[in-house]
């Protein structure tokens, strides 16, 4: 079985997004340069458009969160998920244990 990714190696993938952004001026709108541009990359339009809207997040150009803070995010919202298991665990198990009957 082989294996595919879904991600551009990231070199090509600086080099599609300049020719995107780079052709946007030729054309009516960037829709239509990236259609011009996918005949020679082989991916598809969608892909191409979400590369060139990730690359101009990244660099402050457009509104949202880079992905770099994005990761960080999620790998502190796996941090903070993995304590409440391991509480969750914890509170099942001591509710086996019979405490002590009291002293008369």
């Amino acid at each position: 079985m082989s294996t595919t990714t879904n991600e551009y190696a990231p070199d090509r993938r600086e080099r599609v997004v300049r020719v995107v952004l780079g052709n946007e001026g030729q054309h009516a709108c960037r829709w239509a340069a990236i259609l011009s541009i996918t005949i020679w990359t082989g991916r598809a339009p969608q892909t191409l458009n979400e590369c060139a809207g990730r690359t101009e997040t990244d660099s402050g150009t457009r509104a949202g969160i880079p992905a770099e803070m994005a990761e960080k995010m999620k790998a502190l919202e796996r941090e903070n998920r993995e304590p409440c298991q391991g509480h969750g665990f914890s509170r099942k198990a001591s509710a086996s244990i019979t405490p002590p009957e009291p002293m008369a």
